[in-house]
């Protein structure tokens, strides 16, 4: 069984930097494609950006494109996401989710794809 715990989440400032980071265990993560997902307040959860298992191949949401950057240390069975110039709109719950196999594929946005899920992270940006 996969399992995903997130951290590094914290209150912020606009125009601050944070990374997160998600610790998988219970699977080799070379054959894991994850990803960020976001949740705010009273708002449906939205991908974020996502990684395949090697690493070679990572997509963003539009919403972040330029101020993120997803990478993973398949040694460390870890996974991280930089964010820079947070914004107060970015404050939401963070979390990671991995798929069954190694690669993105088309589904990759769909929180539906994912079997497997983190309890998140809170991040709060101030303005």
């Amino acid at each position: 069984q996969v399992q995903l715990v997130e951290s590094g989440g914290g209150v912020v400032q606009a125009g601050d930097s944070l990374t997160l980071s998600c610790t998988i265990s219970g699977r080799d993560p070379v054959g894991v494609a994850m990803a960020w997902f976001r949740q705010a307040p009273g708002k449906q959860r939205e991908f974020v950006a996502g990684i395949s298992g090697l690493g070679e191949n990572t997509q963003y949401s539009w919403l972040v494109k330029g101020r993120c950057t997803i990478s993973r240390d398949n040694a460390k069975n870890t996974m991280t996401l930089q964010m820079s110039r947070l914004k107060p709109e970015d404050t939401a719950v963070f979390y990671c989710a991995a798929l069954q196999g190694p690669e993105l594929g088309f589904a990759f946005p769909m929180e539906s794809a994912y079997p497997y899920w983190g309890q998140g992270t809170q991040i709060t940006v101030s303005s």
